[in-house]
């Protein structure tokens, strides 16, 4: 398989901004001629490590386990208890959020935390359990790379996921259809490609599956329905385990799952013959997900000039890129936490089941104008970007909180004020010559580059050498082209 030789560069970047978070300043690049199958090897190796959990709450933490809270409801909480609650629940999801963008932003794995994220899309679950969305989290960047039977046996059996769909509901000549519905429709076969028969049957299924307070699985055979069921032309007297294991039986799971994968990582679907031999091929690897990555990443048409540079970077990769690039303040983060609010896009908090649309729904007046401004905090300027839209679900029935940011403070603010690690930056460029270095500075901060380069050197501060790249490079970052990848 050969790729073209031109832009090597540019296919390097391509693959890193898709597969992960961006180039890194803070390594070496890879070399010129490196190709990139061999890219794209190195950083599926560099995600197979031992993963640690990250871990903000534990059922100790909450209670739990000592029954203080939650044994029997939140109905029956005190409101002093109610309170408490709120309070480790929102203080957990912040802590949450913010690891998890440390890991995106520093790990080695990067595919691996790439593919999560999408994962954490696809399986779109939104429930006010800092507990059961932090062991969500867990399974889904456990199994990111493994096989997707096993990936959507283990969500569909997570605390998380049972509560947000209402299975824990679901019983015996009461069946609750919502977790059912859904696994069909979202996160396997697609809309239309089941009827309302095969809901009803395949909710009786999954009656009795349900879990403890502290989140583990725990089948309730006495709210079971254990009749015989038809779904998808099969008879039986089915599991929810069965119920699966006929879903992925059908070739169009592995269709539904190539078509949102292609539409997340490359932005854009390929002809049809392509993602047909991608889906197969997916299929007949008993859904594995290596096998899936690596037709999209390592094929030629990835690389198409359609393809690269063309994709509207989301808020979290557009967060974690900038973050890639310039070394910030670690005692500086909650603006994480503010701009994915601003921008659309807060982790663990997605708008409805469906999760997060993507494509140009990241983009309207207003979040353009956030994203263009953002980077002038780049140069120690303060800047009152505006109030993020409250929502209800995310505060839980409380005020949004927007304390300014100070030193040990756990409040997000409006008006923020970053400070950059400029040197560390500035150093890469150290061995380019002056009259190469607009290009050397465009080239390693935008995929595609339609700027006039006289405007642009009209426009930077030219007083040292270390200004002028810094100066160019808040340039970049606030034009409409560093919002493609």
């Amino acid at each position: 398989m050969q790729f073209r030789q031109m832009n090597s560069q540019k296919n390097q970047q391509h693959l890193l901004w898709r597969a992960g978070f961006g180039p890194s300043f803070q390594d070496l690049h890879y070399p010129g001629n490196k190709s990139p199958q061999d890219i794209y090897k190195d950083l599926f190796q560099k995600s197979q490590g031992e993963l640690q959990q990250l871990i903000v709450v534990t059922a100790t933490s909450l209670g739990i386990e000592k029954g203080e809270m939650m044994r029997s409801g939140i109905n029956t909480l005190t409101n002093e208890q109610k309170a408490k609650l709120r309070k480790l629940n929102r203080e957990g999801f912040k802590k949450l959020n913010l690891l998890w963008l440390d890991e995106m932003t520093n790990s080695p794995a990067q595919l691996r935390e790439k593919v999560a994220l999408f994962w954490h899309g696809h399986f779109a679950c939104r429930v006010n359990n800092i507990l059961h969305q932090q062991e969500l989290l867990h399974i889904i960047r456990t199994h990111a790379l493994g096989d997707f039977k096993t990936l959507l046996i283990e969500v569909s059996k997570s605390a998380a996921m049972l509560s947000f769909l209402n299975n824990q509901q679901n019983r015996k000549k009461k069946p609750n259809e919502n977790f059912a519905r859904e696994l069909m429709e979202l996160f396997t076969l697609g809309h239309g490609n089941y009827t309302e028969q095969d809901v009803k049957e395949s909710a009786r299924a999954f009656t009795g599956w349900g879990f403890k307070p502290g989140g583990e699985f725990v089948f309730r055979a006495a709210l079971h329905d254990g009749d015989q069921k038809t779904f998808l032309g099969e008879s039986g007297n089915f599991s929810g385990e069965d119920i699966i294991a006929i879903i992925l039986k059908q070739k169009q799971t592995a269709r539904f799952i190539t078509e949102k994968a292609i539409g997340f990582f490359a932005g854009s679907i390929p002809s049809e013959k392509i993602v047909q031999k991608i889906s197969d091929d997916f299929y007949s690897s008993s859904y594995s997900i290596p096998v899936l990555l690596a037709s999209i990443f390592t094929s030629t048409w990835f690389y198409e000039e359609k393809i690269s540079g063309n994709k509207i970077k989301s808020p979290v990769e557009w967060i974690i890129g900038i973050r890639r690039t310039i070394n910030l303040d670690e005692s500086q983060k909650d603006w994480q936490l503010i701009m994915q609010k601003l921008l659309g896009q807060v982790i663990f908090f997605p708008p409805n089941v469906a999760g997060w649309p993507g494509g140009t729904n990241w983009i309207d007046s207003s979040t353009l104008m956030y994203r263009l401004r953002f980077p002038i905090l780049l140069n120690g300027n303060t800047v009152d970007l505006g109030n993020p839209k409250n929502d209800d679900d995310l505060e839980m029935g409380r005020p949004a909180n927007v304390e300014k940011i100070k030193s040990g403070s756990n409040g997000i603010s409006n008006k923020l004020s970053l400070h950059a690690d400029w040197v560390a930056y500035t150093k890469h460029f150290e061995m380019i010559s002056r009259d190469k270095l607009m290009n050397a500075v465009r080239s390693s901060i935008l995929i595609k580059d339609h700027l006039d380069q006289a405007v642009l050197e009209k426009h930077v501060n030219r007083s040292s050498r270390e200004e002028y790249i810094r100066s160019l490079t808040i340039k970049l970052m606030s034009t409409p082209d560093y919002q493609l990848c």
